[in-house]
């Protein structure tokens, strides 16, 4: 210890910077903290991505549950970790969402994290009961705004993406459809599937193989632009121009991390994200690969803040 401390003061910076990253390379395991359960999109991203990460860094990667609070139990743990690149955060649409949905949180989201980068985007799409009489999103606004109130919304969890989604739907459209709240996505899609409810916004790999038996009827997607998956159905800002609600997952690090050790996981990350596996697996699942840079990242979250800030002032939502 004296002689690397010794080396440190006489070596200069870049020896200081080779013996820290020797000794990062040699420390416990990397956690990925997650604010999901175990088996949803999130946690599934995580730990797709946590395998090749490991592998190019040189690290056991592993990723830990910390559910509750929309996400907000572990990024409150990132937030007061140690900026020493042992404990991540997988992150996702609530992250920019809850700045505006809490009346108050134990940390910043721009401040008290380092973005490493967007993992992916999950558009969803606007699924009806086959029998809902509309067969498109202008036969559903017209529907709507014909009988408001009449129609509904299944919502799997209050304030989640999904249930924003809905909102700036109905904000755009001035279409006036009821939010029936549910404890899960799985049992709103039940009730959807059952015709108890009319309409839900789901999650593209949720819902693909109930619209591809005729169980579901896909009104329009989420994305800019219609997906390779559903060619035939029109994304809603072909009627909706502007709109666009798709959930993303991100890697962050604790706030006031090194940079070099930042740009570090960065790009081990967005090269693990571009490998054919890791590729594969993330479109498996109904997202898009995107890996881009740390600043890009920032910027995006930093625009997405304001963005949700003004549907969840439309839509009235409370933390559940």
């Amino acid at each position: 210890m004296i002689q690397r401390r010794q080396l440190l003061k006489t070596a200069g910076p870049a020896a200081a910077a080779l013996l820290g990253a020797t000794a990062w390379a040699q420390s416990a395991p990397v956690r990925i903290l997650v604010g999901a359960p175990a088996g949803g999109s999130t946690d599934t991203l995580a730990r797709t991505l946590a395998t090749e990460l490991g592998r190019l860094l040189g690290r056991t990667v592993v990723v830990e549950n910390r559910p509750g609070a929309g996400g907000n139990i572990a990024a409150d743990a990132v937030a007061k970790a140690a900026p020493d690149g042992n404990t991540l955060l997988m992150s996702f649409t609530s992250h920019a969402i809850n700045a505006s949905l809490y009346p108050s949180l134990p940390f910043d989201p721009i401040k008290d994290f380092t973005p490493l980068t967007c993992v992916a985007t999950s558009p969803s799409v606007l699924v009806a009961h086959p029998s809902l009489p509309a067969r498109d999103v202008r036969e559903l606004i017209a529907l709507a705004k014909a009988q408001p109130g009449k129609l509904n919304f299944a919502i799997g969890a209050v304030g989640s993406s999904l249930h924003l989604a809905g909102d700036a739907f109905k904000m755009q459209s001035g279409a006036f459809i009821v939010n029936i709240p549910y404890r899960g996505t799985a049992p709103a899609l039940q009730d959807v599937l059952a015709g108890q409810v009319e309409l839900m916004f789901a999650a593209v790999g949720n819902a693909q193989a109930q619209i591809r038996a005729g169980k579901l009827k896909a009104l329009g997607v989420t994305s800019a632009r219609r997906l390779p998956a559903f060619p035939d159905v029109p994304a809603i800002a072909e009627v909706l121009p502007g709109y666009e609600s798709s959930a993303w997952f991100g890697l962050f690090g604790p706030g006031q991390m090194n940079a070099d050790l930042a740009r570090r996981i960065s790009d081990a990350a967005r090269q693990a994200i571009a490998s054919p596996d890791v590729k594969r697996r993330l479109e498996s699942e109904g997202a898009v690969p995107v890996g881009n840079s740390p600043e890009e990242f920032a910027r995006f979250v930093q625009s997405e803040i304001p963005r949700w800030a003004k549907v969840v002032k439309f839509a009235g939502a409370k933390p559940e």
